[in-house]
């Protein structure tokens, strides 16, 4: 095992930058989808390999797809650029690449959604799917140590489909090919017109087999998704989450119950769920006590990174390097590591932070 992390605590001297601040720390990514972590390359690669026609034939044309008019066009995109993915070797190729990319950040350990009813529904061998992101997710660790784990995530609002059935599929794939891999259920997609509780009979049955709930809610929608997501699939996270701070009383349960929010502050810009970053939630959330921590959700299609999304939270939505450090612990916090790996990075942020301000002198 190899690790690949140049910077650390003890190579910070001198006034820090936000760069050196944010490299240096140790990180968790909660919020991070598998088939939105294609590198342009790869889905060009993969579209040229797979003869798929209706992709973009340049990085840049690419670029261009991915300027996104509002949320349903996002949707659209990302449903076509999944058609490149069609072998055992496509998926562990993403998986690999999506994980190395992660640990070049100084990410230590993911939970990255996966949605393996769109793939199957195509055609692909479901014992494909998992095969190829398993084996990703091994060579990965073996190079870096990163250590990842997947929520199978049920695409809400499929056109013309029958999304109980979906969802049912979608919990049997978890439990049948899963093995140890798999720790959560999740629900993404649209959430106008999706309804959380005909998911209810599905999250049950993943929470009885040993899997967390993590749904996506409040993001495109109001807060009722996410009093929905609470009441009837028993959500142990919320993906975004972010309309929470419509109803009052939902920050109050939030914030009483420690049901943290993954919050992902481009991807909402890039969708048009928030008009900029100074208008974007995330601080309020903060104020108001609510458990949050910060993501890239789908980061080559946003122009993104986890790096860059706490630059971000520095610079463009003026929080403080304590708060800022405060943020990545709660990462850690809202992870399902055991309580000895959250310690022991728990330390290691604390460690850094420590050195960042000896630097400072």
């Amino acid at each position: 095992m190899t690790d690949t992390t140049e910077t650390g605590p003890g190579a910070l001297a001198g006034p820090v930058s936000d760069e050196q601040f944010v490299d240096a720390l140790p990180k968790v990514e909660l919020h991070v989808h598998l088939e939105g972590s294609m590198l342009p390359g790869t889905v060009l690669a993969l579209a040229r390999r797979h003869q798929v026609d209706d992709i973009p034939t340049t990085e840049a044309a690419l670029r261009e797809w991915y300027a996104f008019k509002d949320f349903n066009h996002f949707l659209e995109v990302y449903r076509t650029a999944v058609k490149v993915l069609r072998d055992e070797d496509d998926f562990a190729l993403l998986a690999r690449e999506t994980a190395l990319g992660l640990a070049a950040q100084n990410v230590r350990y993911a939970e990255i959604y996966f949605t393996p009813y769109i793939h199957a529904m195509r055609g692909v061998p479901i014992e494909d799917v998992f095969a190829g992101v398993e084996r990703g997710r091994a060579e990965a660790y073996a190079a870096t140590g990163i250590d990842i784990r997947w929520i199978t995530d049920i695409p809400g609002g499929l056109p013309g489909a029958d999304m109980r059935m979906v969802a049912e599929r979608t919990v049997e794939y978890a439990t049948t090919y899963g093995g140890t891999g798999v720790i959560g259920i999740g629900v993404g997609g649209a959430e106008v017109g999706v309804p959380r509780p005909q998911f209810a009979e599905a999250f049950a049955a993943a929470r009885q087999a040993g899997l967390r709930s993590i749904p996506h809610a409040g993001e495109t929608s109001g807060a009722r998704t996410v009093w929905d997501s609470i009441e009837h699939l028993g959500a142990d996270r919320i993906g975004h989450g972010i309309r929470s701070l419509d109803d009052p009383a939902l920050i109050e349960r939030l914030r009483t119950d420690r049901i943290p929010l993954d919050v992902s502050p481009t991807s909402n810009l890039r969708t048009g769920v928030v008009a900029d970053y100074a208008s974007h939630p995330l601080p309020t959330l903060i104020a108001e006590g609510v458990p949050v921590s910060l993501n890239s959700d789908d980061p080559p299609m946003f122009g993104t990174t986890l790096r860059d999304e706490y630059l971000h939270a520095l610079r463009d939505l003026g929080l403080s390097r304590a708060t800022v450090a405060e943020l990545a612990a709660a990462a850690v916090h809202h992870s399902f590591l055991t309580p000895d790996r959250k310690e022991a990075l728990l330390a290691e942020q604390r460690a850094a932070v420590a050195a960042a301000l000896a630097a400072e002198g």
